[in-house]
């Protein structure tokens, strides 16, 4: 039988000459090779059970070297690779030699060789092998955790080794004939499956005092750990904390440090997150990142110590973001302010004392990276106090000013602009919980200043490369930006004092002025950015002068300005997603805070149009804008001038402003869920008001300050503001209404007294569920509440009904007059028919026009006096002889015949005019004439 067929299937020979063939996982016999076979690579089979029995022994003296001579071979056949189909057997006899180790220290050097062969190629002799064997893969590489705890060095050390093979599998050395290479990831897979991973975290409390060994266990941890399946393995394992918590311990080689910091990278990045930051947070664990960074910091110079330095510290600021962080517990907090702040602010601090920042790379990012924490740092109220002691605002108040010319700088140009817009980022965030201290520093001074500047046309090539300079390049936009952040961060602290000073120091004028050239400088590349400038100059405005009305006298007319031209935009712009939306919401906003409430911007805004511009958007029908916009209306018609405004607005279709009111309340009320009928009628004359919501919720007693779902509708939809509008314009004489409009008019006209009626009816359920007996009187009143609002439900119906009935008669009318005028124009053609018809009748037929002229003569005689009257004299008025029938005089004046009675030259085409004279004239172009 050749190897082939033998590696296939094991076939025994019995005494009576019969094969008998075993399955695949059976007993493996022994071979004989020929060297061209043992050249070619082919396996030398062994029995694998006789080992397993051979170890399993126990009573024979010399059975030691026998076990130990059997492994032997066993690692001799399978120096090539381990089929998967014997990986089950093979993992017995591991596991049997581990047993052993304790009391037969000789079999440690038997599991080391076999620990070798797991790290070679895993075989299959068929492509479903690795489905097959897949389990007994699994059980292999989840003995090689359970092995670790096995107390010696070389045996741990090789597990971590063929744990690192997996990740850089190198090809057989011999092609084996028959069999192929297992998946490359295979092996990768199976250890996830297996919870390698977890057992492996759990053995580095057995190492805690072994340096070699621990740096090859977190070797092999950095390389599972770039499965998020082994991650979530590790982190049951409590992972994070046990290696952070030993991010400190000593290590000469540096190993430690660095694959510590990888393993809480890819932890972070491939576990869930906040159980990660969860295991960090923790005074050991902050405590071991202090002490590292500030050994780092302090001492290390090298390219490869400030990478790691920076990690450290991105790694702490992921943990500063849990709001339960010992960070001032540590002193971590402490350290942290004084790292940022020592090159700007001097400090006696024997920490600090002989360091200085380069500007490589490296440290230019820790200086954002100390910035960034800072920001962090401020959220915990307990930081302010050290931010204070540390003097956080002067440092970064420090980078507030305009470039200095010829000044020696630390930083390179563009480094210094990415600096100096970082700390004006920081300085949005932090400085509102430090307000004392930024008026100290005369905040608002150093900021209006530095924006002149931003203003000015000094020369200035900005780099605009990092993320904060986006669209500032070659301009100063980017400055500007972060400047008025950080003005709109302070303005709605609504602190007293600092809004007061700003506007002392003119800060409305300067804001004014600042937006107007934005317009004038803005293009399309800096599109974005220069709107998100304006909406923050409103924004800011609106702070400074609401409530504020000799800030709104100041804002005055050039404020107002600015409001329309930003309300002119074009409406299609609002769709571009370039922060038009943002802007016109700022808009609206300023109007409100600006302008309302101070007479003379309010009619210097109605004088420009102001009122038609806001129903122009209105009539845009966003629901983001309608809210604030009908606000505003209410607020505007408590002007007596405003009415006349609206009322004479138009929009599309010769719409008015009713009419686009009553439109809005109906497509709200459809969106809500309101009953009507298809008319628009009330349907549910007790509930003429309710939402599908209010439908679906059930009334449930509330506190007497907690408001109720009928109370809530008012602030939830635009409805109520609708209502007050109307009110304000006065319900009747409403101009340019339809009879749908009317219909609904009569709901908007009966809102309040609807809303009150929805309200008691909540007060009778609320008795009702909470089992209370109002006394008669009250119940009597109570009654006669509900009563009274249903009636008024039904008395509104009753009115819509009418309305409807009268518009319906209404238009049969119209539609009666519509067929009285087209009768009457059939009438009138029919007799202009029959007049060119006896005109052609008297023209072609001599009889006829004899007749004719009998007729005319006999009208004109029974219109003369019977009897003359006496001594009067008798007139002829026709000519004898005269054979027409129009009237004639004895002079006739002869014209040529109109073209248009002819035809012209296209009489004869289909084209010809075919209008009919109404009395006599030349002969036209006519389908059919009946002659009498």
């Amino acid at each position: 039988m050749s190897m082939p067929e033998a590696a296939a299937t094991v076939e025994v020979q019995e005494p009576d000459g019969k094969i008998k063939s075993s399955g695949p996982r059976h007993i493996r016999m022994l071979g004989v090779l020929t060297e061209d076979e043992e050249a070619q690579g082919a396996f030398k089979t062994m029995d694998l059970n006789r080992v397993i029995n051979l170890l399993e022994e126990t009573d024979k003296d010399d059975l030691e070297e026998k076990q130990l001579n059997s492994v032997k071979k066993l690692v001799q056949c399978y120096q090539n690779g381990l089929p998967l189909r014997d990986l089950a057997q093979i993992f017995k006899i591991l596991n049997l030699c581990a047993e052993k180790i304790e009391n037969q220290p000789h079999f440690i050097e038997s599991a080391f060789n076999i620990l070798k062969l797991c790290g070679l190629p895993f075989l299959k002799k068929k492509v479903s092998d690795e489905i097959t064997y897949a389990e007994d893969t699994a059980n292999l590489i989840a003995l090689l955790g359970e092995l670790m705890k096995i107390p010696n060095s070389e045996l741990r050390i090789q597990i971590c080794k063929c744990i690192i093979d997996f990740y850089h599998a190198e090809p057989p050395k011999k092609h084996i004939t028959g069999y192929q290479r297992a998946n490359s990831s295979y092996k990768i897979k199976m250890a996830e499956v297996s919870g390698l991973a977890k057992t492996m975290v759990e053995s580095l409390t057995l190492l805690e005092n072994q340096l070699v060994e621990k740096l090859w266990v977190l070797k092999a941890l950095q390389h599972l750990s770039t499965s998020e399946v082994n991650c979530t393995l590790m982190m049951k394992a409590q992972a994070a904390r046990e290696i952070c918590a030993h991010l400190n311990d000593p290590d000469p080689s540096g190993q430690l440090l660095f694959r510590s910091s990888e393993i809480l990278w890819n932890l972070l990045e491939k576990s869930p997150k906040e159980e990660t930051i969860q295991q960090l947070s923790n005074l050991e664990c902050l405590l071991a990142l202090k002490e590292v960074f500030k050994n780092l910091f302090m001492r290390g110079f090298s390219h490869y110590d400030r990478q790691l330095r920076n990690d450290i510290l991105v790694i702490t600021t992921i943990i500063a973001q849990n709001p339960g962080t010992p960070m001032i517990e540590c002193g971590f907090t402490r350290d942290l302010i004084l790292f940022a702040t020592f090159t700007e602010v001097k400090s006696q601090n024997p920490l600090v004392k002989g360091l200085k920042l380069s500007n490589s790379y490296e440290d230019f990012e820790l200086k954002k990276l100390l910035f960034n924490i800072i920001v962090i740092l401020c959220k915990d109220l307990p930081t302010i106090q050290l931010l204070i002691d540390g003097k956080v605002i002067l440092a970064l108040f420090t980078y507030v000013k305009k470039p200095e010319k010829h000044k020696i700088m630390e930083w390179s140009a563009a480094q210094y602009e990415e600096l100096q817009l970082h700390a004006i980022a920081a300085l949005s965030s932090v400085a509102p919980f430090l307000t004392e201290e930024y008026m100290l520093c005369q905040g608002n001074a150093r900021v209006l200043a530095f924006l002149e500047w931003c203003e000015s046309e000094d020369s200035f090539f900005s780099h605009g490369n990092s993320f904060h300079g986006t669209g500032g390049r070659a301009n100063k936009f980017a400055q500007m930006r972060y400047s008025l952040r950080l003005l709109r961060a302070m303005v709605y602290t609504e602190d007293e004092t600092i809004n007061n000073d700003l506007c002392e120091k003119g800060t409305i004028q300067q804001l004014i002025g600042v937006f107007k050239n934005t317009i004038s400088k803005s293009n399309d590349r800096e599109e974005a950015i220069v709107l998100e400038i304006q909406s923050d100059i409103l924004l800011i405005l609106s702070g400074l002068c609401e409530h504020h009305i000799p800030r709104k006298e100041i804002f005055g007319t050039e404020g107002v300005d600015i409001i329309l031209h930003v309300m002119k935009t074009d409406p299609t712009k609002l769709r571009t997603g370039l922060g038009y939306n943002v802007l016109l919401l700022s808009t609206l906003d300023s109007i409100w805070c600006c302008i309302l409430g101070c007479y003379p911007s309010e009619d210097y805004f109605l004088e420009k149009e102001g009122i038609f511009l806001l129903l122009d958007l209105l009539a845009l029908n966003q629901k983001k804008f309608c809210n604030l916009i009908l606000g505003i209306m209410v607020e505007f018609c408590d002007n007596p001038k405003t009415t006349a405004h609206v009322n004479a607005w138009r929009g599309k279709k010769d719409q008015t402003a009713a009419s686009l009111l009553i439109k809005l309340w109906r497509k709200e009320e459809k969106e809500l869920g309101v009953k009507r009928d298809k008319h628009g009628m009330i349907i549910d004359t007790k509930k003429p008001l309710f939402t599908s919501f209010q439908e679906e919720q059930k009334i449930m007693p509330l506190p007497a300050n907690c408001p109720t779902l009928a109370v809530m509708d008012v602030a939830e939809n635009i409805r109520a503001k609708i209502y007050a509008v109307l009110g304000k314009l006065d319900f009747e004489n409403l101009p340019g209404l339809s009879a749908e409009d009317f219909v609904t008019l009569c709901i908007i006209h009966r809102y309040l007294d609807f809303k009150i009626g929805e309200i008691w009816n909540e007060i009778c359920e609320e008795i009702k569920l909470e089992k209370l007996r109002p006394v008669n009187t009250d119940k009597k009143i109570l009654e006669a509440i509900t009563t009274a609002s249903e009636n008024i439900g039904k008395m509104v119906a009753s009115l819509q009904s009418e309305m409807i009935e009268s518009q319906a008669h209404q238009d049969v009318q119209n539609e009666q007059k519509v067929y009285t005028k087209i009768q009457a124009t059939h009438k009138q053609r029919e007799l202009a028919n029959k007049s060119w018809e006896n005109f052609l009748a008297r023209t072609s037929n001599a009889k006829t026009l004899k007749k004719a002229k009998r007729l005319q003569e006999k009208a004109i005689e029974s219109s003369r006096y019977s009897k003359p009257p006496p001594n009067a004299i008798f007139h002829r008025t026709d000519i004898k002889g005269l054979n027409t029938t129009v009237p004639s005089g004895r002079v006739v004046t002869v014209e040529s015949t109109p073209a248009r009675l002819l035809g012209g030259p296209l009489a004869d085409t289909d084209i010809a005019l075919k209008k009919l004279p109404i009395r006599g004239g030349a002969l036209q172009k006519v389908k059919a004439v009946k002659t009498e």
